[in-house]
């Protein structure tokens, strides 16, 4: 009846997904909303016409009215929420939230490090989400049981133990409008992280791709040029402060694959300090005197997560039009650490 398919998307592939349809040449005319709706999981005539309004659902790479009627042989694509399998409305919860900015339409908040983003096997109370359907409930924006996901607001994430910016919709008009800036690739996303060692070149550009380890299923890994699937991954970076053991790097998403970044530097086989899950934890630099390795343990235990730190986000806002950026401060661990190793390499001479 028709031709589906997945795109390789430039979008978190855990919260969207990207369709593809290719009308069937015997297809009688019907509007475009009629037509989707049996073809679309877990969604409602509404959400599909508030997305074609959006222009998430474009025809033949054109955007089209609700009422516009498919012809054989359209091709109709779709950047859409990702429906969730056994997905369950989210517990409302008096969490503080770190809200740096917000409007009628959206909002900016700073996620401290350690709190999970959306509920999960195994999280399914206090998250961030948790803290939105609250928030939400207090400004009369009940969250919905016909919504398509447990994630209210969240156009895209960063992991649990990475701190810094997000932007949250607060309407269905701004979450598509955002998610469409996001596939477009005009989101700024700007993130600070300290990694071991000093890469060899002072900026530079990441361009392969990114999925799951066969043998780990909890990391991602690079995918070799003999390896099918994985997904596009794009990282630009730039060397801000060089510290010989550790360096102070700023990386730029163009893509936002699961761990890109700390997939990326280990990569480089410069990992993220104290990223346990991509070797971050270990000595990657340095001598195997006692007081070094005292002096790493102590930076460790200082900060025990990754030192990885959303710093900017910029975007368009959805209703004016007017391009916004919001900047946040390295949290305390993350200072503390960096102004640590500083002392400290500024002390050996002989490094000097």
């Amino acid at each position: 009846m028709k031709e589906q398919e997945n795109f390789e998307d430039e979008l978190d592939e855990e919260l969207y997904e990207h369709l593809r349809i290719k009308v069937d040449p015997k297809q009688s005319q019907i509007r475009i909303d009629k037509f989707l709706i049996d073809r679309i999981e877990r969604t409602s005539r509404n959400r599909i016409q508030n997305a074609i309004r959006s222009g998430n659902i474009q025809v033949n790479e054109e955007n089209v009215k609700p009422n516009y009627k498919v012809r054989p042989k359209d091709v109709i694509t779709m950047v859409l929420p990702k429906p969730l399998e056994d997905s369950i409305l989210p517990i409302p919860e008096d969490i503080p939230l770190d809200i740096r900015y917000e409007d009628d339409d959206l909002m900016v908040v700073h996620k401290p490090a350690g709190l999970v983003v959306h509920p999960g096997i195994g999280n399914y109370t206090g998250t961030l989400v948790n803290a939105l359907a609250y928030h939400f409930e207090g400004l009369n924006l009940p969250i919905r049981d016909d919504h398509p996901d447990n994630r209210p607001g969240l156009v895209h994430r960063i992991d649990k133990d990475t701190s810094g910016l997000l932007v949250i919709a607060k309407t269905e008009e701004a979450m598509n409008h955002l998610a469409k800036q996001f596939f477009k690739h005009s989101i700024y996303r700007r993130y600070w992280a300290l990694i071991w060692g000093e890469p060899e070149n002072d900026e530079g550009t990441i361009h392969n791709r990114i999925g799951r380890n066969p043998k780990n299923r909890l990391v991602n890994m690079v995918y070799d040029d003999d390896m099918e699937g994985g997904r596009v991954a794009i990282t630009h970076y730039k060397v801000l402060e060089r510290l010989y053991y550790v360096s102070l790097v700023e990386c730029k998403l163009e893509t936002g694959r699961t761990h890109q970044i700390r997939v990326h530097m280990s990569d480089m086989k410069h990992p993220i300090f104290s990223d346990y899950r991509y070797g971050g934890k270990e000595i990657q630099k340095g001598t195997v005197f006692t007081k070094y390795k005292q002096f790493v343990n102590n930076c460790f235990e200082i900060m025990p997560r990754q030192a990885l730190h959303a710093k900017s986000i910029g975007f368009e806002h959805p209703r004016t039009g007017e391009y916004m950026q919001f900047d946040s401060d390295l949290p305390e661990d993350f200072n503390e650490v960096l102004e640590k190793w500083r002392h400290y390499v500024s002390h050996r001479k002989e490094l000097l």
